[in-house]
């Protein structure tokens, strides 16, 4: 176990399954609480079975993080239950249609958007005052290589992990001074659910599980690693600048 997360207070949100579900056990098995934020009950309540298995404990919060308004309560909940957040992962998204930008309906387009950017960012601003009361607040944003390799025909998707970044590197920016570190996170192509509607022809056996990937996230979140404002590659296991790749 970890020792540098023992008594740290983590929210994972889409925790319900993937990336997500893999990290939230992962920061568990770290000694991290773990609140975890997902719309499905059901996946909530596995999540909190293998928690438990590994011999740690959560929080479980069941909301749709398309209710912008109530995002805003979560900061003030969890303001009053443990006072401070040392850990975000910002990993709840959408996929959206893999088509040309123009077949693309306006209302799923918006859809992608207020899931992947506009939560994202309600959220920053419901919990950045959480962080600040941590000797240690870490943040992660989860994106994807396609916000850099912008690939055809995902242009909705693509468009909305650019922003996050965006996004996340003027946070980053914005509260450096107050010790709060924040970082993107690219994956790499991962088995899980969301991977396999992206791609429906790919061999899934030749993907790493998202519990590998987790294994390499969660380390990041140690108050000894003070890197912000860059881009954790997690196939390289490094931060990277912000650059096109080669």
């Amino acid at each position: 176990m970890n020792d540098n997360l023992e008594n740290k207070v983590a929210l994972v949100t889409g925790a319900s399954r993937g990336i997500g579900f893999a990290t939230a056990v992962e920061l568990a098995k770290n000694g991290a609480h773990v609140i975890a934020l997902a719309r499905t009950v059901g996946g909530l309540e596995e999540l909190d079975d293998e928690i438990q298995k590994v011999g740690g404990n959560a929080t479980l919060i069941p909301h749709d993080l398309m209710d912008l308004d109530g995002i805003d309560n979560i900061g003030s909940a969890l303001q009053e239950r443990f006072g401070k957040l040392d850990i975000l992962v910002a990993n709840a998204a959408m996929l959206g249609p893999i088509t040309p930008i123009g077949h693309i309906d306006a209302k799923i387009f918006e859809k992608v958007m207020h899931l992947n950017v506009t939560a994202t960012w309600r959220l920053i601003r419901s919990i950045e005052p959480l962080l600040a009361k941590s000797d240690s607040g870490r943040a992660a944003i989860i994106s994807s290589g396609v916000a850099h390799s912008c690939k055809p025909f995902w242009g909705a998707y693509s468009t909305s992990k650019a922003a996050v970044e965006a996004l996340a590197r003027v946070w980053a920016a914005e509260v450096e001074k107050r010790g709060i570190c924040v970082n993107s996170v690219n994956p790499g192509a991962t088995r899980t659910a969301m991977r396999a509607q992206a791609m429906p022809g790919e061999n899934a056996d030749t993907l790493p599980l998202a519990e590998e990937v987790a294994a390499k996230i969660v380390p990041i979140f140690a108050p000894g690693v003070t890197v912000t404002g860059k881009l954790f590659d997690v196939r390289k296991e490094k931060f990277l600048n912000y650059q096109l790749p080669s």
